[in-house]
């Protein structure tokens, strides 16, 4: 897969799955605008891509507010004249039970992992209407599917909601050549599931429920994003793939 000249807009690069993708880009031959909330975690992702004789610049933006989204996108568009790819991948995941789970965690999670993915879909779209192609991958996660998480309930609405903008977004941007798929990991070994992973007896639940018996890795999510975003991935538009190592199969 070779993205030569591809400029790609990759949300949430700081870490795990997020900067696995932007190097990934980058290795292709990419440009990459990395963004991401955190500075500093994002200098460290900007320091691999240069490190390894790629080319990406930080943005360092809130995604869940509409008027920085704009001014991010129309920074990159100064910088590279155009966006050819999105890859939707910031996200907030607040643990609590329903019952005790607060309404700000609750209304941030909403802002960031769906609303967020609306504000860069809209803004970006309309470039790439312009330009007459481009390809959008959502990260959203099993959790939006048919496997529900305890004490998840805000990050699960936000990943079903997430799933159902992605059809909707192909539905309505097919004729416009682009293309809108989502991708929904399972458990990925990342800073994200650092904690839990500390729990012997739950890991060794998860394995008991994966059929490959082993949890994933951000190469893992990396790879079929890359796939959607290529020539080869052309006629898919509007699906929601599972990278769980078979846990949730439909």
């Amino acid at each position: 897969m070779n993205f030569e000249g591809k400029v790609v807009l990759v949300t949430g690069a700081g870490r795990g799955i997020g900067r696995e993708i932007a190097v990934s880009f980058s290795s292709q031959g990419a440009y990459v605008a990395a963004n991401d909330i955190t500075p500093i975690n994002l200098d460290q992702t900007i320091e691999q891509i240069n490190a390894a004789g790629g080319v990406a610049k930080d943005f360092v933006t809130d995604i869940s507010k509409k008027m920085p989204v704009q001014a991010m996108v129309a920074q990159i568009l100064d910088q590279w004249g155009r966006i050819d790819i999105l890859v939707n991948n910031a996200g907030v995941e607040p643990h609590a039970p329903l019952l005790e789970l607060d309404a700000w965690d609750w209304q941030r999670t909403l802002d960031v992992n769906l609303s967020g993915a609306f504000y860069t879909i809209q803004t970006v779209a309309r470039e790439m209407r312009a330009q007459g192609s481009g390809v959008i991958v959502n990260i959203a996660s099993i959790a939006g599917r048919a496997h529900g998480l305890k004490d998840r309930s805000a990050y699960v609405a936000s990943k079903m909601g997430l799933i159902g903008l992605t059809r909707e977004a192909a539905r309505e941007l097919a004729a416009d050549n682009i293309r809108v798929n989502a991708v929904c990991p399972g458990v990925i070994a990342m800073e994200m599931t650092a904690d839990l992973r500390q729990d012997e007896a739950m890991v060794a639940r998860w394995l008991e429920d994966i059929p490959q018996h082993r949890l994933g890795h951000p190469q893992d999510v990396a790879g079929i994003v890359m796939f959607l975003c290529s020539d080869a991935a052309r006629y898919i538009t509007g699906q929601a793939i599972n990278v769980d190592g078979g846990k949730v199969m439909n």
